[in-house]
């Protein structure tokens, strides 16, 4: 079947995109911050000028450009041992350690995604918890905490009761909403599953009158596949990863 209603909406999303990236497009600068201070409040560590996911839910942070942030990370570094700082690079003191700057694309689409779903994709649930969380670690381990499902919608893809790929939504603003978990069990790729699943997770984003974007590492070959499906890269943006 095709996904999505379209050729009868796509114009007026396109203008809604038009109108909203041109009003709003600042705060993708930004992503964990305004996700925290807007659609996302209930998960914030708040510390004022940084604000940080519960690292129960994602090990995300961001910062008000120009406030001093070392104080901050050393606060949220007594929850977490491992986290990351998103965008600009930050002032921490020498009780943390910078393990690595992750440089990142942020890629956007202006459009829903005309895709044939083959598959049967399913929205997951609480049931589906321990294998949803499984799976993404596999494959992407260190990002997906137990309760990063709650962030957000995720959907999969089962094969002889086995969740096989999944995808899903992950920071949340009030305009922008990010495209995430795209992850597919090493055995069964190729297949076209993650294609199918990001389409629909594009246009469930559509259908709630909110605009899809995602990040992926610069040098990951799914960029070809994102770009194909409509995704263009908007900039480069860092992920700064910080070890107590």
């Amino acid at each position: 079947m095709v996904c999505g209603n379209m050729k009868v909406t796509r114009t007026r999303r396109r203008n809604n995109f038009t109108l909203m990236k041109s009003k709003n497009e600042n705060y993708l600068d930004n992503p964990v911050w305004y996700s925290l201070s807007q659609h996302h409040q209930n998960f914030a560590v708040d510390y004022g000028s940084v604000k940080f996911y519960h690292p129960d839910y994602c090990p995300f942070g961001g910062f008000e450009i120009g406030k001093d942030t070392a104080k901050h990370l050393d606060e949220y570094a007594a929850l977490i041992e491992n986290f990351f700082v998103v965008g600009e690079k930050p002032e921490h003191s020498n009780q943390l350690t910078l393990k690595k700057e992750l440089i990142c694309l942020q890629m956007i689409i202006d459009s829903p995604i005309d895709a044939v779903i083959n598959e049967q994709i399913v929205k997951l649930n609480d049931e589906h918890t321990d294998a949803l969380f499984q799976l993404v670690n596999l494959v992407q381990p260190g990002y997906f905490k137990k309760k990063t499902s709650s962030m957000g919608e995720y959907f999969g893809i089962f094969k002889n009761n086995e969740l096989i790929a999944v995808g899903g939504e992950r920071m949340q603003m009030n305009d922008f909403v990010e495209v995430s978990a795209i992850v597919t069990h090493p055995n069964h790729t190729g297949k076209g599953y993650a294609s199918q699943l990001i389409a629909h997770v594009v246009n469930t984003i559509f259908n709630q009158n909110k605009l899809p974007y995602l990040h992926v590492v610069e040098t990951n070959p799914a960029v070809k596949l994102y770009e194909k499906l409509g995704f263009s890269t908007r900039r480069k943006i860092s992920f700064w990863n910080f070890v107590r």
